[in-house]
């Protein structure tokens, strides 16, 4: 039975220890462990698969993703850091650029800078077409001049007062609609998805005039593509208390994990410590400076159970963004068939 559970912990659970972490590599492969099957079945799998939405904001969504292996978590997180499509500028016209911000760090910062768009509107311009449609960009104008306030007191040294246009920001990028645009996306409201975003600063007669095309592009060309700020994921914690902690080693023990990790109890006058919510716990490992601690504490984290983070730099939703990630992840499957299917033809 012992032996059972050694084999059990090795094959689903991932171990910290005072020195090092034991059990990380997936060793659940058919044939591996006798006594286990371990062959692919889908209906196992799909009874044991499952996606918990733990908390959905704005911009962030957090979600656990149970019953996968390791690559394939990871490639779901490389897919929306790097092959999500989105709108970005690509092409930069300046006309005239007179502020202290030279020409291509101008056009660098342009780039950066989110642009509220649905990239499913639109098709990945064709290589060396240098002009665009109105299927494959959005077209931007920065046209801004400084001046000087005639209203602002003479004694003030506040720029804020002394100038018009001293900051250039996002919000000043306005939409140039290509060709037939208009009618093509009556309701569009494409921008900049901050307004605040500063992109110069200017003096009274220093001027910005450009023209901007957003094309569709992925992480993988370029970072300004990326539609997530972060994408990670993280393995659900398992903290097993080995013997009943109690009264100062209690306290000292609460103390040694993330807040609301241990919890304590009044139980017959005595101060009992438990395990009350491991998913928050970080694993710092600090209760293995405790001696007398440290051998009454299993840290473990489970090796199936994904904690997935994913925060959108605001173009789509995260939700949108996990639905299209994970089309692309079966489109990549299909492809794969498909060549399979060929070569076995041949």
């Amino acid at each position: 039975m012992a032996a059972r559970r050694a084999t059990d912990e090795m094959r689903d659970r991932v171990v910290l220890g005072e020195f090092g972490v034991r059990n990380v590599h997936t060793t659940d492969f058919p044939g591996n462990y006798p006594g286990y099957d371990d062959a692919w079945d889908q209906r196992r799998f799909e009874e044991g698969f499952r996606v918990d939405v733990i908390r959905e904001e704005e911009d962030t969504l957090e979600f656990d993703m149970v019953g996968i292996d390791a690559a394939i978590a990871n490639a779901f997180r490389r897919i929306l850091l790097a092959e999500v499509p989105t709108m970005a500028v690509e092409k930069v016209f300046v006309y005239n650029n007179t502020s202290i911000v030279q020409d291509e760090i101008l056009a660098h910062r342009l780039g950066l800078i989110p642009i509220r768009a649905d990239p499913r509107l639109f098709e990945y311009r064709n290589q060396g077409d240098q002009e665009g449609t109105e299927i494959d960009t959005l077209q931007f104008q920065l046209k801004i001049k400084c001046k000087r306030n005639p209203q602002a007191a003479k004694e003030s040294s506040d720029p804020d007062e002394l100038y018009f246009n001293h900051k250039v920001y996002s919000k000043h990028m306005t939409w140039v609609p290509l060709g037939n645009q208009t009618d093509l996306f009556p309701d569009a409201d494409f921008r900049p998805v901050h307004d605040d975003i500063l992109i110069a600063l200017l003096r009274p007669g220093q001027e910005i005039d450009v023209l901007m095309h957003c094309v569709k592009g992925i992480g993988k060309d370029h970072a300004k593509f990326s539609p997530v700020a972060t994408a990670s994921y993280r393995l659900l914690p398992d903290i097993t208390l080995l013997q009943p902690i109690e009264d100062e080693a209690a306290e000292t023990l609460q103390k040694c994990f993330s807040p609301g990790v241990i919890e304590i109890q009044n139980i017959n006058g005595k101060k009992v410590a438990r395990v009350a919510n491991a998913r928050l716990d970080t694993f710092s490992r600090e209760v293995f400076r405790h001696e007398g601690l440290k051998n009454l504490v299993r840290l473990a984290r489970v090796r199936n159970h994904y904690i997935f983070s994913v925060e959108s730099t605001g173009i789509l939703p995260p939700d949108v963004l996990v639905s299209e990630a994970i089309k692309i992840l079966m489109g990549k499957c299909q492809r794969f068939l498909n060549e399979l299917d060929s070569v076995s033809m041949e």
